[in-house]
């Protein structure tokens, strides 16, 4: 299946957008350049003038960001315009506010800033902050798109395939599917993986199809590990590789998805690719069990299962991530009864029974 998340992972995004935030009397002055200087921009490239407003946004100052950010975002700085949008959209140092939040994504987006353009299309597909107007989001993700904003190809690529708000191309989807796959965005490079596989919009290539995918996996997309693993459990564009296939669903499994941990847990189950181990099978059956999904071709596997291995697997699910051993060492940590007030802790009876500099603890560097 495809898959259809669309992108929205400003911490990162912000960083393609706001050095532009550097223009005036917040931006540090830059000395007069000299020799050394030249050299310097021969060698790293010419330097970007500090800029507070960022930087005390980077370093969780978020008030202090919007303080400097507001004149210049009167001036129309439509970089200084999107910080001030993430922040009300966010709640990052003020009440979450969506409707301040689109108005400022308005103000930057019609003064050019194309982040600002996709996270206000963001806006309308949900209809966060502002009426849903799929429609409205459509055209503002193609002015993106047009503009080569890569998530913003990424999900005209899904409209594409979807051909209700834009029209239906599997060729045309396939064209910006690719732009974005090969600019590595991960998802990107799971649907086109895909849509090699499946021969959506273009001949199949199943061994191209199962490199996308394994560049999303090493990315982390959950998702694209699970069928990654597939793959190369079924030799389908990969060679057949059972362990490698056991890795990558423990990978999945380990970062919480479901499917993932039911697949692993019959591996482990049947010891196929990973050594048999009941127990460990039935914790992971236990954690797909929790986000809804029951297997009873699994739970025969597991039939055999001794009861007092059955509740120790539970017991485990319980706490993951952490382990048991772990909790009841945490439990089993003796409290420390102060004091009574009538009782106060005596001090030390003379100079010679204070702690010497040398016993006293250090205070590490903040």
């Amino acid at each position: 299946m495809m898959n259809r998340r669309l992108l929205a992972p400003l911490s990162t995004l912000l960083l393609l957008s706001l050095p532009s935030l550097a223009n005036d009397a917040a931006a540090v002055e830059t000395p007069t350049e000299g020799p050394a200087e030249a050299i310097s921009d021969q060698i790293f490239g010419p330097r970007v003038p500090t800029d507070l407003a960022f930087g005390a946004f980077q370093r969780g100052y978020f008030l202090t960001a919007l303080e400097l950010a507001l004149p210049r975002a009167g001036k129309g700085d439509a970089a200084a315009q999107t910080l001030i949008a993430e922040i009300y959209a966010k709640g990052l140092g003020v009440a979450q506010n969506d409707q301040r939040a689109a108005g400022w994504y308005q103000l930057a987006s019609n003064n050019g800033d194309m982040l600002a353009t996709f996270e206000l299309a963001l806006l309308y597909q949900d209809g966060t902050g502002v009426p849903k107007n799929r429609a409205r989001a459509a055209d503002l993700f193609n002015k993106a798109a047009q503009a080569g904003y890569i998530p913003a190809k990424y999900n005209m690529a899904l409209l594409h395939v979807e051909g209700i708000y834009a029209s239906p191309s599997l060729a045309t989807a396939a064209a910006l599917m690719r732009e974005a796959a090969d600019a590595e965005l991960p998802e990107a490079q799971y649907d086109y993986g895909t849509m090699l596989i499946e021969g959506a919009g273009m001949q199949p290539d199943a061994e191209e199809g199962a490199r996308y995918i394994a560049l999303a996996a090493a990315q982390n997309l959950a998702a694209a590990q699970v069928d990654y693993a597939t793959l190369l459990y079924m030799g389908q564009g990969v060679e057949k590789d059972i362990e490698a296939a056991v890795s990558w669903y423990a990978r999945a499994a380990e970062a919480g998805n479901a499917v993932a941990q039911n697949r692993y847990a019959k591996l482990l189950a049947v010891g196929e690719g990973v050594p048999l181990n009941l127990e460990e099978a039935a914790m992971w059956r236990s954690l797909s069990r929790r986000q809804g999904l029951n297997d009873p071709s699994l739970d025969r596997l597991l039939v055999s299962i001794p009861q007092q291995d059955l509740a120790t697997a539970e017991e485990r699910a319980r706490f993951w991530p952490a382990t048991v051993a772990t909790v009841q060492t945490i439990m089993e940590i003796p409290s420390v009864t102060p004091p009574a007030d009538d009782q106060p802790a005596s001090a030390p009876a003379t100079e010679r029974d204070a702690p010497t500099p040398a016993t006293r603890a250090k205070p590490q560097n903040p």
